[in-house]
């Protein structure tokens, strides 16, 4: 096997003397069929592959902005686990800014390069990953690097690699992609820090290739984004409800003897500066930084887990997911690649966002109903523009708590039950009724709406006038609830 010490000779294109399937070889890695033109340029040392080269445009014209990936084991696994323990965070701070986006910018220029002579349709954009600053995908970084890439983040990858390998005897028998270390998993744990909400997700593998046995899945609402809109900051009250949460969330982590742990800190993080006054408590309590994850990556996490078990024949699918401070929009699944993301786009529009800017008088007037719902659609506007593929999507899919809040309303639950809110499909006439009904009460009255929890009384009906601003705009009749969201998404980038 190359070693992370012994990658160099490798590099660069790398035909096989075994004259093995390529392609049939790396769609069993990947797991799935390969969309696009792709060449093996790293291999193991019994010529298997290990880093693949990708055309910049798929077969079917889509830009693919990864000019190189990952997909070799223990390697890739060894990656995922260093980003579970919050390696995307690590090596951005460690990685000289300047330095870093230089090699964005090699790496764009690379892959453009690739590019038909003329061509003048949707190219790929940004540089490693497909961003333009910071750290994106620790996997494409260091597949960059293992086929000779000039990439400081990774360098560090490799160094972080080559010291747990160094770390003493045993190490490939410690390495976290292996079949013993997924089989020895005791449980693994994924945690949201949302804006609105603090969830956890304890489970292990199972229930199928890919799957997850639930032990544990908790949400406690805990603002965290309250007040950030108006002031670019968490508040002090904020940060202590979030990590009261995650001290109670700890007693369960220690009790499954969890050994894998992957956090997302999504909208409310992202927009405020003292973020890391919030990462500094968390890393305390739980031993792991929580990773800053881009609007677009909380979308492909929200596609992974709230797709997983549908039908592959109702797709192309449109997952939304609405936040507290924002809403993402995922097309993907077309054909038989029912997890595969073809787009995403987040905008920042959620109900904690909208409730503290417009829905001021309790219950909201019609004016600020009206508002809410006009900037929802001016923002629906751009999302059809920069993800034309909306248009395409057969099946609508919502997750989240405002929606599975209208569903369990719509059901009318006296108590929270997972199993008959997950793919209950939810009507648009029935949608518009819960938010006619919630629109209209005051906050005294809303609270007695079975299947509404208390602490999100305040806050639903912003959620409504996404709900339904949605529906209206791309015109659909119903959407699948799913339970299943970014907690699942995480977890499953774990096993």
């Amino acid at each position: 096997m190359v070693s992370p010490g012994d990658h160099d000779a490798a590099r660069g294109s790398a035909p096989d003397p075994g004259g093995r399937d390529d392609r049939a070889e790396v769609e069993r890695l990947l797991g799935r069929p390969a969309r696009g033109a792709f060449t093996v340029v790293v291999r193991h040392d019994d010529g298997t592959p290990l880093v693949i080269r990708n055309a910049p445009l798929l077969d079917d014209g889509t830009p693919m902005p990864t000019l190189y990936w990952l997909v070799g084991e223990p390697e890739r696994s060894r990656v995922g686990r260093l980003e579970a323990a919050g390696g995307v965070s690590a090596s951005e701070a460690a990685v000289d800014p300047d330095e870093l986006a230089a090699a964005h910018e090699r790496y764009r220029a690379e892959r453009d390069a690739d590019l038909p002579a003329g061509h003048t349709g949707p190219a790929p954009f940004g540089g490693v990953g497909g961003t333009r600053r910071g750290v994106k995908c620790l996997h494409a970084h260091y597949a960059w690097f293992l086929a000779g890439g000039d990439d400081p983040v990774g360098r560090w990858v490799d160094r972080r690699l080559r010291a747990e390998a160094g770390a003493g005897a045993g190490a490939e028998a410690r390495s976290p992609g292996t079949a013993d270390s997924v089989r020895k998993m005791t449980a693994l744990a994924a945690l949201d820090l949302g804006t609105n909400s603090t969830r956890l997700l304890i489970a292990r593998p199972g229930g199928g290739p890919g799957g997850l046995e639930t032990l544990v899945r908790r949400n406690t609402i805990t603002r965290l984004g309250q007040g950030v809109d108006a002031s670019g900051e968490l508040v002090p009250e904020a940060i202590e409800r979030v990590l009261s949460a995650l001290r109670d969330y700890r007693r369960d982590i220690e009790a499954h003897g969890v050994d894998r742990v992957r956090m997302a800190a999504t909208s409310a993080a992202r927009d405020a500066t003292n973020r890391e006054a919030l990462f500094d408590g968390v890393e305390e309590i739980i031993g792991v930084r929580p990773e800053l994850i881009s609007g677009a990556e909380e979308g492909r996490l929200s596609f992974t887990g709230a797709t997983r078990e549908l039908d592959p024949a109702l797709g192309p699918f449109l997952v939304v997911d609405i936040g507290g401070g924002s809403t993402e929009f995922i097309v993907g699944g077309s054909g038989d690649a029912v997890h595969e993301v073809e787009g995403v786009v987040s905008i920042d529009v959620g109900c904690v966002r909208l409730t503290e800017k417009f829905l001021l008088h309790d219950p909201p007037e019609p004016e600020e109903l009206s508002a809410s719902i006009s900037l929802v659609d001016a923002y629906l506007e751009d999302v059809r523009r920069d993800l034309p593929t909306v248009g395409e999507a057969r099946t609508l899919v919502g997750v989240a708590g405002t929606i599975t809040t209208v569903a369990a309303i719509e059901i009318g639950l006296p108590t929270y039950d997972r199993d008959r809110i997950h793919h209950f499909h939810l009507t648009r006439d029935a949608a518009e009724d819960v938010f006619r009904t919630l629109a209209t009460e005051a906050r005294a009255d809303r609270i007695h709406n079975p299947g509404l929890e208390e602490a999100r009384a305040d806050v639903i009906v912003g959620g409504c006038c996404v709900l339904v601003a949605i529906l209206r705009r791309f015109g659909f009749d119903e959407l699948i609830v799913s339970e299943s969201d970014i907690l699942d998404g995480l977890a499953l980038s774990l096993v």
